[in-house]
């Protein structure tokens, strides 16, 4: 029963971010894509792009096991992959994220993403840290708050219990700000 009591928490903290960030996001007008957000060298607009092909590669290692070397540069090299309406880009996104980890049993599969292999549970908290890490860095970017505190603890120590100081290198993880 645990098991199944885990899934569920996971899945619900994990509809949690993407409610939290979609209200961030939708939020972003379009005269604000453009401004420097927290992370270096990135503007709002390369954010969201960046959680949307995250969102996408989270939905695809899911569905297939693994996402192909061509998806995987066109989804995080920095293609884009927001087209003309970055809201609807990050809805779909996040909607297929949600509806590929919600399926019955898949939490216990194993999935491949650019940092190894692993069971998809494991995958869930790693896209819950990383969305809400960015929704924090957009809604800064852009004079917003992310309202949900306790969220924003949740996500800190998952992603702290994950990421450790030999993942604090420069283009993987940058220092904990």
């Amino acid at each position: 029963m645990f098991v199944v009591e885990a899934a569920v928490d996971s899945l619900m903290l994990l509809q949690r971010v993407v409610d939290e960030t979609s209200g961030v996001v939708n939020d972003v007008s379009d005269d604000q894509l453009g401004n420097p957000s927290p992370c270096e060298g990135w503007t709002v607009k390369d954010v969201i792009n960046h959680i949307t092909g995250g969102a996408t590669m989270f939905a695809i290692s899911v569905e297939e096991g693994s996402v192909s070397d061509e998806d995987l540069g066109r989804l995080m090299g920095g293609g884009d992959n927001l087209g003309g309406d970055p809201q609807a880009a990050w809805a779909t996104a996040a909607e297929r994220a949600m509806r590929a980890f919600e399926r019955p049993g898949v939490l216990e599969q194993i999935v491949t993403l650019p940092y190894g292999d692993m069971p998809a549970g494991i995958a869930l908290n790693i896209a819950v840290f990383d969305v809400l890490t960015h929704a924090v860095d957009i809604a800064r970017a852009s004079g917003q708050e992310v309202k949900d505190t306790e969220l924003i603890e949740t996500a800190l120590v998952v992603g702290r219990q994950m990421i450790g100081p030999e993942l604090r290198v420069p283009g993987l993880f940058e220092a904990e700000q």
